[in-house]
Protein backbone atom coordinates (compact mmCIF):
# COMPACT_ATOMS: atom_id res chain seq x y z
CA UNK A 1 0.00 0.00 0.00
CA UNK A 2 1.72 3.15 -1.24
CA UNK A 3 0.58 6.62 -0.25
CA UNK A 4 2.16 9.94 -1.13
CA UNK A 5 2.71 11.15 2.45
CA UNK A 6 3.17 14.91 2.67
CA UNK A 7 2.87 16.03 6.28
CA UNK A 8 2.69 19.77 6.92
CA UNK A 9 0.68 20.46 10.08
CA UNK A 10 2.85 18.34 12.37
CA UNK A 11 6.06 19.44 10.65
CA UNK A 12 5.57 23.20 10.36
CA UNK A 13 3.68 23.99 13.56
CA UNK A 14 4.84 23.72 17.19
CA UNK A 15 4.42 20.37 18.91
CA UNK A 16 3.81 19.62 22.58
CA UNK A 17 7.17 19.24 24.32
CA UNK A 18 5.87 16.29 26.33
CA UNK A 19 5.31 12.94 24.65
CA UNK A 20 3.47 11.37 27.58
CA UNK A 21 -0.08 10.34 26.80
CA UNK A 22 -1.58 11.79 29.97
CA UNK A 23 -4.46 14.25 30.38
CA UNK A 24 -3.07 17.71 30.85
CA UNK A 25 -3.12 21.33 29.78
CA UNK A 26 -0.95 21.82 26.72
CA UNK A 27 0.65 25.21 26.11
CA UNK A 28 2.37 26.84 23.12
CA UNK A 29 1.59 23.88 20.86
CA UNK A 30 -0.87 23.05 18.10
CA UNK A 31 -0.67 19.30 18.69
CA UNK A 32 0.64 16.43 20.79
CA UNK A 33 2.22 13.32 19.32
CA UNK A 34 0.33 10.17 20.30
CA UNK A 35 -0.13 6.72 18.84
CA UNK A 36 -3.46 4.90 18.39
CA UNK A 37 -4.46 2.14 20.76
CA UNK A 38 -3.97 -1.22 19.08
CA UNK A 39 -7.41 -2.86 18.73
CA UNK A 40 -7.75 -6.49 19.84
CA UNK A 41 -9.40 -7.89 16.72
CA UNK A 42 -10.03 -5.30 13.99
CA UNK A 43 -12.35 -6.15 11.11
CA UNK A 44 -13.37 -4.09 8.09
CA UNK A 45 -17.09 -3.46 7.87
CA UNK A 46 -17.20 -1.09 4.89
CA UNK A 47 -14.92 1.08 2.75
CA UNK A 48 -15.78 4.07 0.57
CA UNK A 49 -14.04 3.10 -2.66
CA UNK A 50 -14.50 6.62 -4.08
CA UNK A 51 -12.72 8.16 -1.09
CA UNK A 52 -10.00 5.51 -1.28
CA UNK A 53 -9.39 6.37 -4.91
CA UNK A 54 -9.24 10.08 -4.04
CA UNK A 55 -6.25 9.53 -1.74
CA UNK A 56 -4.46 7.19 -4.16
CA UNK A 57 -5.56 3.70 -3.12
CA UNK A 58 -6.77 0.99 -5.49
CA UNK A 59 -9.01 -2.07 -5.06
CA UNK A 60 -6.10 -4.36 -4.19
CA UNK A 61 -5.02 -2.00 -1.41
CA UNK A 62 -8.43 -2.21 0.24
CA UNK A 63 -8.18 -5.97 0.72
CA UNK A 64 -4.59 -5.87 1.97
CA UNK A 65 -3.38 -6.50 5.50
CA UNK A 66 -1.61 -3.14 5.34
CA UNK A 67 -4.91 -1.32 4.84
CA UNK A 68 -6.50 -3.13 7.79
CA UNK A 69 -3.47 -2.46 9.98
CA UNK A 70 -3.04 1.25 9.23
CA UNK A 71 -6.68 2.32 9.20
CA UNK A 72 -7.56 0.40 12.35
CA UNK A 73 -4.59 1.90 14.18
CA UNK A 74 -2.85 -1.47 14.60
CA UNK A 75 0.32 -0.33 12.86
CA UNK A 76 1.75 2.98 11.69
CA UNK A 77 2.37 3.87 8.08
CA UNK A 78 6.16 4.05 7.66
CA UNK A 79 7.76 7.44 8.25
CA UNK A 80 4.68 8.95 9.90
CA UNK A 81 4.04 10.26 13.40
CA UNK A 82 0.39 10.47 14.52
CA UNK A 83 -0.85 13.34 16.66
CA UNK A 84 -3.88 14.88 18.33
CA UNK A 85 -4.77 18.55 17.80
CA UNK A 86 -5.04 21.12 20.57
CA UNK A 87 -7.98 23.51 20.45
CA UNK A 88 -10.52 25.22 22.68
CA UNK A 89 -14.09 26.31 22.11
CA UNK A 90 -17.46 27.66 23.14
CA UNK A 91 -19.90 24.87 23.90
CA UNK A 92 -23.61 25.75 23.95
CA UNK A 93 -22.60 29.40 24.17
CA UNK A 94 -20.23 29.01 27.12
CA UNK A 95 -16.45 29.16 27.11
CA UNK A 96 -15.12 25.64 27.72
CA UNK A 97 -11.37 26.30 27.65
CA UNK A 98 -8.99 23.69 26.28
CA UNK A 99 -10.72 20.81 24.50
CA UNK A 100 -8.70 19.17 21.71
CA UNK A 101 -8.92 15.86 19.89
CA UNK A 102 -10.22 13.68 22.69
CA UNK A 103 -10.71 10.62 20.52
CA UNK A 104 -9.40 11.62 17.11
CA UNK A 105 -5.83 10.80 16.13
CA UNK A 106 -4.41 12.28 12.95
CA UNK A 107 -2.37 9.70 11.06
CA UNK A 108 -0.79 11.69 8.24
CA UNK A 109 -1.45 13.93 5.24
CA UNK A 110 -1.61 12.65 1.68
CA UNK A 111 -1.17 14.50 -1.59
CA UNK A 112 -2.86 12.98 -4.65
CA UNK A 113 -3.96 14.52 -7.93
CA UNK A 114 -2.92 17.97 -6.65
CA UNK A 115 -5.20 17.69 -3.62
CA UNK A 116 -4.19 17.51 0.03
CA UNK A 117 -5.97 15.20 2.46
CA UNK A 118 -5.57 14.95 6.22
CA UNK A 119 -6.37 11.41 7.44
CA UNK A 120 -7.46 10.69 11.00
CA UNK A 121 -8.98 7.90 13.05
CA UNK A 122 -11.92 8.52 15.35
CA UNK A 123 -12.28 6.11 18.24
CA UNK A 124 -8.64 4.99 18.23
CA UNK A 125 -7.84 5.65 21.86
CA UNK A 126 -7.06 8.28 24.46
CA UNK A 127 -5.03 11.42 23.94
CA UNK A 128 -3.85 14.22 26.26
CA UNK A 129 -7.16 15.92 25.39
CA UNK A 130 -9.49 13.04 26.28
CA UNK A 131 -10.42 14.67 29.61
CA UNK A 132 -12.73 12.15 31.35
CA UNK A 133 -13.19 9.99 28.25
CA UNK A 134 -11.49 6.84 26.99
CA UNK A 135 -10.90 8.06 23.44
CA UNK A 136 -12.93 5.20 21.99
CA UNK A 137 -16.13 5.14 19.94
CA UNK A 138 -19.03 2.70 19.70
CA UNK A 139 -20.48 1.04 16.61
CA UNK A 140 -23.79 2.94 16.57
CA UNK A 141 -22.24 6.41 16.48
CA UNK A 142 -19.51 5.26 14.08
CA UNK A 143 -22.09 3.96 11.62
CA UNK A 144 -23.94 7.28 11.80
CA UNK A 145 -20.75 9.25 11.14
CA UNK A 146 -19.57 6.97 8.34
CA UNK A 147 -22.88 6.96 6.47
CA UNK A 148 -23.64 10.65 6.97
CA UNK A 149 -20.21 11.92 5.92
CA UNK A 150 -20.54 10.30 2.52
CA UNK A 151 -24.28 10.98 2.21
CA UNK A 152 -23.69 14.70 2.71
CA UNK A 153 -20.95 14.69 0.09
CA UNK A 154 -23.26 13.22 -2.53
CA UNK A 155 -25.98 15.69 -1.55
CA UNK A 156 -23.54 18.43 -2.52
CA UNK A 157 -23.14 19.68 1.05
CA UNK A 158 -19.58 20.71 2.07
CA UNK A 159 -18.37 18.03 4.45
CA UNK A 160 -15.54 15.98 5.83
CA UNK A 161 -15.42 12.53 4.25
CA UNK A 162 -15.15 8.97 5.52
CA UNK A 163 -12.80 6.32 4.18
CA UNK A 164 -13.51 3.24 6.28
CA UNK A 165 -15.55 1.77 9.11
CA UNK A 166 -14.05 -0.99 11.24
CA UNK A 167 -14.87 -3.00 14.32
CA UNK A 168 -12.16 -2.82 16.96
CA UNK A 169 -12.99 -6.15 18.55
CA UNK A 170 -13.24 -4.43 21.93
CA UNK A 171 -16.23 -3.49 24.03
CA UNK A 172 -16.80 0.11 25.11
CA UNK A 173 -18.80 1.22 28.15
CA UNK A 174 -21.29 4.00 27.39
CA UNK A 175 -24.24 5.65 29.15
CA UNK A 176 -26.20 6.40 25.99
CA UNK A 177 -28.86 8.62 27.57
CA UNK A 178 -26.75 9.92 30.46
CA UNK A 179 -29.29 8.44 32.88
CA UNK A 180 -27.02 6.18 34.91
CA UNK A 181 -27.67 3.06 32.83
CA UNK A 182 -24.29 2.38 31.26
CA UNK A 183 -23.82 -0.69 29.07
CA UNK A 184 -21.06 -2.25 27.03
CA UNK A 185 -21.31 -1.77 23.28
CA UNK A 186 -19.25 -2.86 20.28
CA UNK A 187 -16.25 -0.60 19.68
CA UNK A 188 -15.57 0.80 16.23
CA UNK A 189 -13.15 3.07 14.38
CA UNK A 190 -13.95 5.47 11.55
CA UNK A 191 -11.26 6.86 9.29
CA UNK A 192 -12.15 10.48 8.52
CA UNK A 193 -10.64 12.50 5.70
CA UNK A 194 -10.63 16.23 4.90
CA UNK A 195 -8.23 18.81 3.47
CA UNK A 196 -7.78 19.94 7.06
CA UNK A 197 -9.46 19.44 10.42
CA UNK A 198 -8.50 22.90 11.73
CA UNK A 199 -11.45 24.50 13.53
CA UNK A 200 -12.41 27.88 14.95
CA UNK A 201 -11.37 26.53 18.33
CA UNK A 202 -7.74 26.09 17.27
CA UNK A 203 -7.44 29.88 17.03
CA UNK A 204 -9.53 30.50 20.14
CA UNK A 205 -7.09 28.50 22.25
CA UNK A 206 -4.10 30.71 21.44
CA UNK A 207 -6.09 33.95 21.59
CA UNK A 208 -7.50 33.10 25.03
CA UNK A 209 -3.97 32.50 26.32
CA UNK A 210 -2.63 35.64 24.61
CA UNK A 211 -0.18 33.41 22.73
CA UNK A 212 -0.21 35.67 19.70
CA UNK A 213 3.03 34.28 18.30
CA UNK A 214 1.51 30.85 17.76
CA UNK A 215 -1.84 32.33 16.78
CA UNK A 216 -0.04 34.06 13.92
CA UNK A 217 1.82 30.88 12.98
CA UNK A 218 -1.45 28.95 12.75
CA UNK A 219 -3.19 31.62 10.67
CA UNK A 220 -0.18 31.89 8.36
CA UNK A 221 -0.16 28.11 7.95
CA UNK A 222 -3.91 28.05 7.18
CA UNK A 223 -3.56 30.75 4.53
CA UNK A 224 -0.50 29.10 2.98
CA UNK A 225 -2.18 25.74 2.42
CA UNK A 226 -5.90 26.43 2.23
CA UNK A 227 -6.29 30.06 1.13
CA UNK A 228 -3.08 30.68 -0.86
CA UNK A 229 -4.87 33.17 -3.11
CA UNK A 230 -4.81 35.62 -0.18
CA UNK A 231 -1.06 36.14 -0.55
CA UNK A 232 1.66 36.73 1.99
CA UNK A 233 0.89 37.26 5.71
CA UNK A 234 -0.37 40.77 6.46
CA UNK A 235 -3.24 42.49 8.24
CA UNK A 236 -5.10 42.57 4.95
CA UNK A 237 -4.64 38.86 4.29
CA UNK A 238 -5.85 38.08 7.84
CA UNK A 239 -8.99 40.13 7.23
CA UNK A 240 -9.55 38.38 3.90
CA UNK A 241 -8.96 35.04 5.61
CA UNK A 242 -11.80 35.81 7.98
CA UNK A 243 -13.99 36.90 5.06
CA UNK A 244 -13.31 33.65 3.23
CA UNK A 245 -14.10 31.55 6.29
CA UNK A 246 -17.29 33.55 6.81
CA UNK A 247 -18.41 33.05 3.21
CA UNK A 248 -17.67 29.32 3.31
CA UNK A 249 -19.49 28.93 6.63
CA UNK A 250 -22.57 30.64 5.22
CA UNK A 251 -22.45 28.50 2.09
CA UNK A 252 -22.40 25.35 4.23
CA UNK A 253 -25.35 26.45 6.37
CA UNK A 254 -27.42 27.42 3.33
CA UNK A 255 -26.91 23.86 2.10
CA UNK A 256 -27.96 22.51 5.50
CA UNK A 257 -31.18 24.51 5.33
CA UNK A 258 -31.77 23.39 1.74
CA UNK A 259 -31.78 19.68 2.55
CA UNK A 260 -33.27 20.02 6.05
CA UNK A 261 -30.15 18.94 7.94
CA UNK A 262 -29.70 19.81 11.63
CA UNK A 263 -26.17 19.48 12.98
CA UNK A 264 -27.17 19.38 16.63
CA UNK A 265 -23.85 20.54 18.17
CA UNK A 266 -22.70 23.77 16.52
CA UNK A 267 -20.03 24.51 19.11
CA UNK A 268 -17.06 26.57 17.90
CA UNK A 269 -14.82 23.51 18.19
CA UNK A 270 -17.10 21.88 15.61
CA UNK A 271 -16.72 24.65 13.02
CA UNK A 272 -14.29 24.03 10.15
CA UNK A 273 -12.20 26.88 8.71
CA UNK A 274 -13.10 25.51 5.27
CA UNK A 275 -16.83 25.59 5.89
CA UNK A 276 -17.10 21.79 6.05
CA UNK A 277 -19.69 19.90 8.06
CA UNK A 278 -17.58 18.30 10.77
CA UNK A 279 -18.19 16.03 13.78
CA UNK A 280 -21.37 14.04 13.17
CA UNK A 281 -22.90 13.50 16.59
CA UNK A 282 -26.62 13.94 17.34
CA UNK A 283 -27.57 15.17 13.86
CA UNK A 284 -30.81 14.61 11.99
CA UNK A 285 -32.98 15.58 9.05
CA UNK A 286 -36.28 17.35 9.50
CA UNK A 287 -39.23 14.99 9.36
CA UNK A 288 -42.06 17.41 10.04
CA UNK A 289 -41.23 20.93 8.88
CA UNK A 290 -40.34 22.42 12.25
CA UNK A 291 -38.00 25.42 12.67
CA UNK A 292 -37.72 24.61 16.39
CA UNK A 293 -36.55 21.01 16.03
CA UNK A 294 -33.20 19.82 17.37
CA UNK A 295 -32.09 16.17 17.48
CA UNK A 296 -29.84 16.72 20.52
CA UNK A 297 -31.18 15.64 23.92
CA UNK A 298 -28.63 17.92 25.60
CA UNK A 299 -30.20 20.87 23.79
CA UNK A 300 -33.85 19.89 24.11
CA UNK A 301 -34.73 22.65 26.60
CA UNK A 302 -32.90 25.68 25.19
CA UNK A 303 -32.92 24.47 21.58
CA UNK A 304 -29.92 26.66 20.82
CA UNK A 305 -29.00 24.56 17.80
CA UNK A 306 -32.49 24.11 16.37
CA UNK A 307 -32.98 24.04 12.61
CA UNK A 308 -34.24 27.62 12.31
CA UNK A 309 -31.42 29.03 14.44
CA UNK A 310 -28.48 27.49 12.58
CA UNK A 311 -27.79 30.61 10.47
CA UNK A 312 -27.75 32.77 13.63
CA UNK A 313 -25.41 30.37 15.39
CA UNK A 314 -23.10 30.45 12.39
CA UNK A 315 -22.91 34.22 12.84
CA UNK A 316 -22.35 33.93 16.60
CA UNK A 317 -19.54 31.43 16.06
CA UNK A 318 -17.93 33.68 13.47
CA UNK A 319 -17.98 36.50 16.02
CA UNK A 320 -15.95 34.30 18.35
CA UNK A 321 -13.47 33.61 15.56
CA UNK A 322 -13.29 37.35 14.84
CA UNK A 323 -12.47 37.98 18.50
CA UNK A 324 -9.69 35.38 18.28
CA UNK A 325 -8.18 36.93 15.14
CA UNK A 326 -8.52 40.54 16.30
CA UNK A 327 -5.05 40.70 18.00
CA UNK A 328 -3.43 40.15 14.58
CA UNK A 329 -5.33 43.08 13.03
CA UNK A 330 -6.18 45.38 15.96
CA UNK A 331 -9.04 46.96 14.02
CA UNK A 332 -12.66 46.10 14.75
CA UNK A 333 -14.31 47.69 11.71
CA UNK A 334 -13.18 45.14 9.10
CA UNK A 335 -14.54 42.27 11.18
CA UNK A 336 -17.80 44.10 11.88
CA UNK A 337 -18.22 44.79 8.16
CA UNK A 338 -17.75 41.12 7.28
CA UNK A 339 -20.19 40.01 9.98
CA UNK A 340 -22.76 42.50 8.67
CA UNK A 341 -22.20 41.14 5.17
CA UNK A 342 -22.91 37.64 6.49
CA UNK A 343 -26.37 38.74 7.60
CA UNK A 344 -27.15 40.48 4.31
CA UNK A 345 -25.75 37.62 2.26
CA UNK A 346 -27.77 35.10 4.22
CA UNK A 347 -31.02 36.84 3.35
CA UNK A 348 -30.08 36.96 -0.32
CA UNK A 349 -28.68 33.43 -0.54
CA UNK A 350 -31.54 31.94 1.43
CA UNK A 351 -34.02 33.56 -0.91
CA UNK A 352 -32.16 32.23 -3.95
CA UNK A 353 -31.97 28.77 -2.38
CA UNK A 354 -35.72 28.72 -1.73
CA UNK A 355 -36.40 29.93 -5.27
CA UNK A 356 -34.40 26.97 -6.56
CA UNK A 357 -36.42 24.56 -4.39
CA UNK A 358 -39.61 26.02 -5.90
CA UNK A 359 -38.27 25.85 -9.45
CA UNK A 360 -38.17 29.62 -9.93
CA UNK A 361 -35.58 31.00 -12.32
CA UNK A 362 -36.55 34.66 -12.48
CA UNK A 363 -36.67 37.07 -9.56
CA UNK A 364 -39.89 38.66 -8.43
CA UNK A 365 -40.46 41.19 -5.67
CA UNK A 366 -43.22 39.02 -4.20
CA UNK A 367 -41.11 35.87 -3.88
CA UNK A 368 -40.23 36.41 -0.23
CA UNK A 369 -43.91 36.71 0.66
CA UNK A 370 -44.66 33.53 -1.33
CA UNK A 371 -41.96 31.65 0.59
CA UNK A 372 -43.08 32.93 3.99
CA UNK A 373 -46.64 31.94 3.18
CA UNK A 374 -45.46 28.45 2.22
CA UNK A 375 -43.49 28.06 5.45
CA UNK A 376 -46.57 29.09 7.41
CA UNK A 377 -48.62 26.41 5.64
CA UNK A 378 -45.98 23.75 6.19
CA UNK A 379 -45.94 24.32 9.93
CA UNK A 380 -49.72 24.25 10.37
CA UNK A 381 -49.91 20.47 9.88
CA UNK A 382 -47.10 17.93 10.23
CA UNK A 383 -45.62 17.85 6.74
CA UNK A 384 -42.55 15.89 5.72
CA UNK A 385 -40.01 18.36 4.32
CA UNK A 386 -38.11 16.00 2.03
CA UNK A 387 -41.20 14.45 0.48
CA UNK A 388 -43.07 17.74 0.11
CA UNK A 389 -40.40 19.50 -1.92
CA UNK A 390 -39.64 16.39 -3.97
CA UNK A 391 -43.25 15.81 -5.05
CA UNK A 392 -43.87 19.53 -5.56
CA UNK A 393 -41.97 19.18 -8.84
CA UNK A 394 -44.98 17.19 -10.12
CA UNK A 395 -47.18 20.28 -9.90
CA UNK A 396 -48.63 21.32 -13.27
CA UNK A 397 -49.10 24.92 -14.33
CA UNK A 398 -52.73 25.96 -14.61
CA UNK A 399 -53.97 23.26 -12.24
CA UNK A 400 -53.75 24.77 -8.78
CA UNK A 401 -56.23 22.34 -7.24
CA UNK A 402 -53.96 19.39 -8.07
CA UNK A 403 -51.55 20.69 -5.47
CA UNK A 404 -53.69 19.41 -2.59
CA UNK A 405 -53.48 15.84 -3.86
CA UNK A 406 -49.71 16.17 -4.19
CA UNK A 407 -49.54 17.60 -0.67
CA UNK A 408 -51.30 14.57 0.84
CA UNK A 409 -48.27 12.42 0.04
CA UNK A 410 -46.20 14.48 2.45
CA UNK A 411 -48.68 14.81 5.33
CA UNK A 412 -48.20 12.59 8.36
CA UNK A 413 -51.92 12.77 9.05
CA UNK A 414 -54.04 13.86 6.05
CA UNK A 415 -56.97 14.30 8.44
CA UNK A 416 -55.16 17.38 9.78
CA UNK A 417 -56.35 19.21 6.68
CA UNK A 418 -59.30 20.90 8.34
CA UNK A 419 -61.20 23.62 6.51
CA UNK A 420 -59.00 26.45 7.79
CA UNK A 421 -55.71 24.76 6.83
CA UNK A 422 -57.14 23.59 3.52
CA UNK A 423 -58.09 27.16 2.65
CA UNK A 424 -54.54 28.32 3.43
CA UNK A 425 -53.05 25.67 1.18
CA UNK A 426 -55.46 26.33 -1.66
CA UNK A 427 -54.60 30.01 -1.52
CA UNK A 428 -50.90 29.23 -1.56
CA UNK A 429 -51.13 26.86 -4.52
CA UNK A 430 -53.11 29.50 -6.39
CA UNK A 431 -50.36 32.07 -5.70
CA UNK A 432 -47.68 29.54 -6.69
CA UNK A 433 -49.48 28.78 -9.93
CA UNK A 434 -49.74 32.48 -10.75
CA UNK A 435 -46.03 32.87 -10.03
CA UNK A 436 -45.16 29.96 -12.33
CA UNK A 437 -46.99 31.66 -15.18
CA UNK A 438 -44.21 34.29 -15.11
CA UNK A 439 -41.50 31.65 -15.57
CA UNK A 440 -39.85 30.59 -18.84
CA UNK A 441 -39.61 26.91 -17.92
CA UNK A 442 -42.28 24.41 -18.88
CA UNK A 443 -43.39 21.72 -16.42
CA UNK A 444 -40.81 19.17 -17.59
CA UNK A 445 -37.90 21.62 -17.44
CA UNK A 446 -38.97 22.85 -14.02
CA UNK A 447 -39.20 19.31 -12.67
CA UNK A 448 -35.63 18.57 -13.77
CA UNK A 449 -34.41 21.75 -12.07
CA UNK A 450 -36.31 21.11 -8.84
CA UNK A 451 -35.31 17.46 -8.60
CA UNK A 452 -31.66 18.47 -8.83
CA UNK A 453 -31.83 20.47 -5.57
CA UNK A 454 -34.59 18.63 -3.67
CA UNK A 455 -33.24 15.18 -2.75
CA UNK A 456 -35.46 12.15 -2.89
CA UNK A 457 -33.43 10.21 -0.35
CA UNK A 458 -31.78 11.44 2.85
CA UNK A 459 -30.37 9.58 5.83
CA UNK A 460 -33.37 9.71 8.12
CA UNK A 461 -32.60 8.73 11.70
CA UNK A 462 -34.88 5.70 11.57
CA UNK A 463 -32.95 4.42 8.54
CA UNK A 464 -29.62 4.77 10.36
CA UNK A 465 -31.12 3.01 13.39
CA UNK A 466 -32.23 0.05 11.27
CA UNK A 467 -28.64 -0.26 10.02
CA UNK A 468 -27.35 -0.07 13.61
CA UNK A 469 -29.80 -2.74 14.81
CA UNK A 470 -28.68 -5.12 12.06
CA UNK A 471 -25.00 -4.31 12.55
CA UNK A 472 -25.21 -5.11 16.25
CA UNK A 473 -26.29 -8.60 15.13
CA UNK A 474 -23.35 -8.83 12.73
CA UNK A 475 -25.41 -8.15 9.59
CA UNK A 476 -24.01 -5.32 7.41
CA UNK A 477 -26.11 -5.84 4.27
CA UNK A 478 -28.42 -2.94 5.03
CA UNK A 479 -25.44 -0.66 5.63
CA UNK A 480 -24.21 -1.45 2.14
CA UNK A 481 -27.67 -0.94 0.67
CA UNK A 482 -28.12 2.50 2.21
CA UNK A 483 -24.55 3.52 1.38
CA UNK A 484 -25.30 2.76 -2.27
CA UNK A 485 -28.71 4.48 -2.11
CA UNK A 486 -27.29 7.68 -0.64
CA UNK A 487 -24.62 8.00 -3.33
CA UNK A 488 -27.40 9.05 -5.73
CA UNK A 489 -29.86 10.99 -3.54
CA UNK A 490 -31.38 13.00 -6.41
CA UNK A 491 -32.02 9.99 -8.68
CA UNK A 492 -35.38 8.24 -8.77
CA UNK A 493 -33.91 4.75 -8.10
CA UNK A 494 -37.25 2.92 -8.61
CA UNK A 495 -35.93 -0.25 -6.96
CA UNK A 496 -35.30 1.76 -3.76
CA UNK A 497 -38.73 3.36 -3.54
CA UNK A 498 -39.27 1.74 -0.15
CA UNK A 499 -36.93 4.39 1.33
CA UNK A 500 -38.95 7.30 -0.05
CA UNK A 501 -41.27 7.25 2.92
CA UNK A 502 -42.21 9.32 5.91
CA UNK A 503 -40.81 8.38 9.31
CA UNK A 504 -42.81 5.37 10.55
CA UNK A 505 -44.87 5.87 13.68
CA UNK A 506 -42.78 3.36 15.64
CA UNK A 507 -39.79 5.69 15.23
CA UNK A 508 -41.50 8.86 16.47
CA UNK A 509 -40.19 8.54 20.03
CA UNK A 510 -37.73 5.66 19.73
CA UNK A 511 -34.23 6.28 21.08
CA UNK A 512 -31.89 6.93 18.16
CA UNK A 513 -34.74 7.89 15.83
CA UNK A 514 -36.21 11.07 17.29
CA UNK A 515 -33.61 12.48 19.69
CA UNK A 516 -29.97 11.53 20.23
CA UNK A 517 -27.35 12.32 22.83
CA UNK A 518 -23.69 13.24 22.42
CA UNK A 519 -22.75 9.82 23.84
CA UNK A 520 -20.63 7.95 21.33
Amino acid sequence: MRLNISDTFSCELPADSSTENTRRKVFEATHSFVEPKVPSNPKIIHVSTDMAKAIGLDEDDLSSNAFLDVFSGSKLQPKTRPFAMAYAGHQFGNWAGQLGDGRAINLFEVEHNHKRWAVQLKGAGETPYSRQGDGLAVLRSSIREYLCSEAMYYLGVPTTRALSLMLSGDEVLRDMLYNGNANYEKGAIVCRVAPTFVRFGNFELFAARKDYKNLKRLVDYSIKYFYPQLGEPSKQSYIQFFRSVSENTLRMIIHWQRVGFVHGVMNTDNMSILGLTIDYGPYGWLEGYDFGWTPNTTDQHNKRYRYGNQPNIGLWNLLQLANALYPLVEEAEPFESILNDYQLNFEQQHLEMMRSKLGLVNQNQNDQALIESLEHCLTRAETDMTIFFRVLSNFKKGNALSGIEILREALYNPDDLNEEILDLWEEWYKSYDERLQLEPLDDVQRKVKMDSVNPKYVLRNFMAQLVIDDANKGDYNLLGELFSLLKAPYDEQPNMEKWFVKRPEWARHKVGCSMLSCSS
